[in-house]
This record gives structure tokens, sequence and C-alpha cells, in this order.
């Protein structure tokens, strides 16, 4: 596993680490909020418009940036001195999201025997199941970060009934495409694994293309809007092909 080593600060963010011997990492803050994703966001953006060579791949999490480089071109001094030149153009915190951004509309059946843990997380929210299926449908949420499997996002925040906490027990077998929810995030499964996350709604889209030229659909930054549809819709959209039913438009 990779040593991460602080760099010698007074504790406030956004800090500059070396992570092993060819990764830097800028982190925004110690946990999620609105403000340091968004920071990361951005800063990440600004690094690709960059263009410094020797930077060979960039990446965010919910709250950083990480930078993989050649060390044998670009020395750990030289880039911890870009980056801080570049940290210090702005606040981050209220930066522009990139550009390109799209907003998704997936098709969501919520509840059901397909979705069957949306009346216990409803009251855990303390709403009824109608009221529960109205606050996590209705609003945009962002795609904080990917992880976990290929082209999975956790999108947020959501509204802060939702800081429900994970079940204490794994449900067995979550499958594609489910919608599951904890702690004021969504989590859109592209894989069928275990989980902790409590499975509200269940969309038909195939987040993860190995064989496509993109092979993650979503990208960090990306909207979606998870309308609810019925049943007679669901099954029509589960055989009309990888996407689901799923449209976007790019935001502007």
């Amino acid at each position: 596993m990779a040593q991460v080593i602080d760099t010698p600060q007074a504790g406030d963010w956004p800090r500059i680490r070396t992570v092993g011997f060819d990764g830097m990492l800028v982190s925004f803050g110690e946990t999620l909020n609105e403000q340091a994703n968004r920071a990361a966001l951005a800063f990440r953006a600004a690094v690709e418009r960059a263009g410094w060579n020797g930077v060979e791949e960039s990446a965010t999490s919910l709250v950083s940036c990480f930078l993989r480089f050649d060390p044998l071109y670009l020395g750990h001094d030289t880039l911890r001195t870009d980056l801080e030149t570049l940290l210090a153009e702005r606040n981050w915190y209220d930066a522009d999201l990139p550009q390109g951004r799209r907003l998704w509309r997936i098709p969501t059946i919520w509840g059901t025997d397909l979705a069957p843990q949306l009346e216990e997380a409803a009251h855990q929210a303390g709403l009824s199941v109608k009221d529960a299926i109205q606050s996590l449908s209705s609003e945009p949420v962002r795609v904080q970060t990917i992880g976990f499997a290929p082209g999975q996002p956790y999108l947020g925040e959501l509204p802060s009934c939702w800081d429900i906490p994970r079940q204490q027990d794994l449900s067995a077998r979550i499958p594609e495409g489910a919608l599951a929810v904890a702690i004021r995030q969504f989590v859109l499964f592209s894989v069928t694994t275990p989980t902790g996350w409590r499975h509200v709604g269940q969309t038909a889209i195939r987040l993860f293309r190995p064989e496509s030229e993109t092979p993650f659909v979503l990208r960090p930054g990306d909207e979606v809007i998870f309308p609810p549809v019925s049943r007679e819709e669901f099954e029509n959209i589960r055989s009309s092909g990888p996407d689901g039913g799923a449209s976007f438009e790019v935001i502007r």
C-alpha cells in the first residue's frame, strides 16, 4: 500500500501530499461537503488544462485530486511548486464546475419487490414512502466520484433527512442498476454485489461498458435525476438496450 506523507502545513486546507513514489494528492477537506467536492473537480480540470509534461494521469475522489506522474521526468519538488502556484490562483471552493458536464435522466422504479428497502429507508428519514420518492426523485444530484467498482458513481448530497446510517448487516446481493441510499448519498451500482446501503430504487442502465471507447457512462461532475416510472414502463425500458431509457443534455 502506498505511503501517504502529509505536507508540512498548519492543518488548514487544501493540503498537498506525496503518495508513494509517483503520486501527488491535493485534498480540499477531511470530510465530504459540496464545496470540497466542487474544489476537487474544478482543480482537476485546471490541471488537465495546464497539460504539465510528466503528469500521466489525474483523477478525483470525493474531496481530493490525485496526480500520477513520471518521477524520472518530473521531480517531486517541481510538481509540488506547480501545484502550490495553481492552488494560489483562486479560491477553489467557489470555483465554477468543469465545462462539458451533463444532466442525465435515468428512469427509476421506486420500491416494489425490485427495490425492497424503500419503506425502511423512508422510515429512517422520517418520511412517508410517497414523500421519500418525491424527495429522492425531484432534484438533480452530482456525481461526486467514481469508485468501488468500474463506472460506479457516488451521488449527492441529498437533503439532510437522508443522513441515515448504513445497515448493520449486509444485504447478500444487490443487482446491477440498483440505486441505494445512506449518509446523504446515492450509490448507483454498476455490478451485482453485497452491500450495507439500502436498496430504494432500480434502474436499467448499464454503467460499465468495457467494449466501448468510453467504458464509464457517468463522469464526475455530471448531474442525475431519477424520475419515477411504473412497473410496466420499467419492464419495457429494461428490454430497450444498455441505456435503460436514460438520456442526457449538456449543462450550459
